[in-house]
């Protein structure tokens, strides 16, 4: 079904993760057997997992699992606060794989508060994933610490995107139309 998708709805460019990988090569492939041309460009990323525990991916059904571009800076901070971020375990931790995936390619940096020896709060700044997994694996870096600076992050995507729904009323009258679609449970 993915796979007619492409050519149903005409696709030039076919975006899923990378779990769908093998559906879009198989649409370049049978692009091949129509004789087409012009096979549609694949652009495959990491799926983002859930923010609840046991999660593999996000979930539509579960508006909680994921930061959706609409949520606003308080949903951002209350869906990030309740997200499940292990003391010290990066595998399975959606916490460290957003800010890996998403904040720190961003930005380039991720700043961690810290509290010195004389108690005062000094943030440090990681460049490298591998070294802010490896602090967090060791305890230096605590659940509650990266939890505030994802949500710092993410808002600070986010806002230009909110603010363009705010200032653009065409743009506005379509998330209002998109969302009167939604299926409530």
């Amino acid at each position: 079904m993915q796979c007619a998708d492409i050519f149903f709805l005409k696709a030039d460019i076919c975006q899923l993760g990378m779990d769908q990988r093998k559906v879009n090569m198989l649409a370049r492939e049978y692009c091949d057997t129509l004789k087409r041309k012009n096979k549609p460009v694949i652009l495959s990323h990491v799926m983002l997992m859930g923010l609840k525990q046991g999660q593999e991916k996000m979930s539509k059904s579960d508006p909680d699992s994921a930061i959706w571009m609409e949520d606003s800076a308080e949903e951002v901070r209350t869906k990030i606060r309740k997200a499940f971020c292990p003391p010290g375990e990066a595998a399975a931790n959606p916490v460290l794989q957003y800010v890996r995936h998403l904040t720190l390619p961003w930005f380039g940096t991720v700043a961690i508060p810290r509290t010195g020896a004389d108690g005062a709060a000094a943030p440090h700044a990681y460049t490298d994933y591998a070294a802010l997994e490896a602090d967090y694996v060791a305890g230096l870096v605590h659940p509650g610490d990266l939890k505030a600076a994802l949500t710092d992050g993410l808002n600070a995507i986010l806002q230009p995107v909110r603010d363009h729904f705010v200032n653009d009323k065409e743009a506005a009258e379509l998330l209002r139309k998109v969302k009167s679609y939604k299926v409530t449970r």
